[in-house]
This record gives C-alpha cells, sequence and structure tokens, in this order.
C-alpha cells in the first residue's frame, strides 16, 4: 500500500449539506482511506492508498460535484 494525501482549499464549500455531499461522493471512491472537512476555511483533506485511487480521480470528482478549487497540495508518504 502506497499512501498519499490531498489537501484541496474550495471557493463554494459551505453548511453541513455540502460536508455530508462531499464526505459520501469522496469516501465511495475506493482507495479512499478517510475524508476530513473544515467549512469555516473551505478545505478538504484525503488520506487516500493510491495503488486504488489516483489523484486525478479525487480532484475530477470533486469537480464533478460543482465545487471550485482554489488550490491544491498532494503529499506522498513512504512507508
Amino acid at each position: 500500500m502506497s499512501k498519499a494525501s490531498v489537501y484541496f482549499r474550495l471557493d463554494n464549500l459551505s453548511g453541513k449539506r455540502d460536508i455530508k455531499e462531499i464526505k459520501q461522493e469522496l469516501d465511495s471512491l475506493p482507495g479512499v482511506i478517510s475524508v476530513s472537512t473544515n467549512d469555516l476555511d473551505g478545505t478538504v483533506a484525503v488520506d487516500y492508498d493510491n495503488s486504488g485511487v489516483e489523484y486525478n480521480q479525487i480532484e475530477g470528482r470533486i469537480q464533478e460535484m460543482g465545487f471550485q478549487i482554489l488550490s491544491e497540495e498532494n503529499q506522498a508518504h513512504k512507508m
């Protein structure tokens, strides 16, 4: 397993409904380990196994949901 994390700052993430929707959608991707959100600053952190899902799939799913990505940071972990 090769673990990585990606951090997004979204322009239009607000409220419990958005938080619930984004967590459900990203958790449904195979390989996603955890999803953390903060609607106060519009951030989403995703830990994932990059042998099961790729960064661009996570990014694409966020965009398909109608959220605009303002910034992102991808970080690989050595295990």
